[in-house]
């Protein structure tokens, strides 16, 4: 494997509007998906997908905004490399494809891992984002009263982080990654059969970015999390955390306790849904994208 080895040879998913490139950054090349024109957005995908990710939101939000949808380092059509699925590195990945792309600040909206790596580039490069839209996902701030009762939900991690048996897992064994799409809704018809099939291939095609990437968190991120690391910081950028009411693997009550590390957090829920809602509720994303990035909704 190296850094041109791409993740997936499958065909792009079609959807209307959107633009291809790839762009070189640190070492590999970063596939990127582009919708409309106008303010720049940087749109940051989570576990297991790919910039497709976004394409119900795109539909809604795209006239006015430039939407930028890359697939992270070895995921979707992005080179894979051995080593490069940190936080930290994934970072330094997206701030320089913003430099190759010539943008000084942009807005940013992650989903799941997308927004937890949101929160490090907004920590590390605040100056390089006019706002955040964080989808369901905790903040670095997690109070271990909060985490502890609602480490259960973590339980499909154990089958993904640990070398070998995570990559033979997401590599052969599909079913498992349709089953944790399917069970991480808060309505199963969110999902369209061909979206279903697409990310579970993708996945397939990505498994090692995907094991890395969890193995990496176990090792880095966790140890900071205990030590309080991050409460050494503060977040200046605009920021509104989404969660879904129904969110199995994020609970509502890990939202809470952030605001004292902050400047500007807003935390809302949206009623009736779950784990994917750029999937689930698409126009409440695109109103919370809205209205942070124009003050409109």
């Amino acid at each position: 494997m190296d850094a041109t080895t791409i993740a997936s040879d499958r065909p792009l998913p079609q959807d209307e509007g959107v633009e291809h490139r790839w762009v070189e950054v640190r070492g590999t090349r970063l596939h990127v998906a582009e919708y409309g024109t106008g303010q720049p957005i940087l749109m940051v995908h989570g576990f297991p997908q790919h910039w497709f990710a976004w394409h119900k939101v795109a539909a809604s939000v795209a006239a006015g905004h430039r939407l930028i949808c890359p697939d992270l380092r070895g995921f979707g059509w992005s080179g894979q490399t051995r080593r490069g699925y940190d936080m930290d590195s994934l970072a330094d990945d997206m701030l320089m494809l913003l430099d190759a792309l010539g943008l000084d600040r942009v807005g940013l909206v992650g989903h799941d891992w997308g927004a937890h790596l949101g929160f490090r580039l907004c920590l590390r490069a605040p100056e390089r984002f006019c706002g955040f839209l964080a989808l369901n996902m905790v903040h670095p701030w997690s109070r271990h009263r909060a985490v502890l009762p609602n480490l259960w939900r973590m339980w499909f991690t154990a089958f993904i982080e640990y070398p070998v048996i995570g990559r033979a897992v997401l590599r052969h064994w599909p079913a498992f990654t349709r089953f944790l799409m399917r069970h991480q809704v808060a309505d199963r018809s969110s999902w369209q059969e061909a979206e279903l099939e697409e990310f579970s291939a993708a996945t397939r095609a990505s498994a090692h970015a995907g094991q890395a990437m969890f193995w990496q968190y176990v090792l880095r991120d966790v140890p900071a999390l205990v030590r309080g690391t991050w409460r050494r910081h503060r977040l200046t950028v605009p920021t509104v955390l989404l969660g879904g009411e129904r969110d199995h693997v994020i609970a509502p009550s890990l939202l809470a306790g952030a605001e004292g590390y902050a400047d500007d957090l807003t935390v809302r829920l949206v009623p009736a849904a779950g784990h994917y809602l750029p999937q689930e509720r698409p126009e409440a994303v695109a109103e919370a994208l809205q209205k942070l990035f124009t003050g409109r909704s």
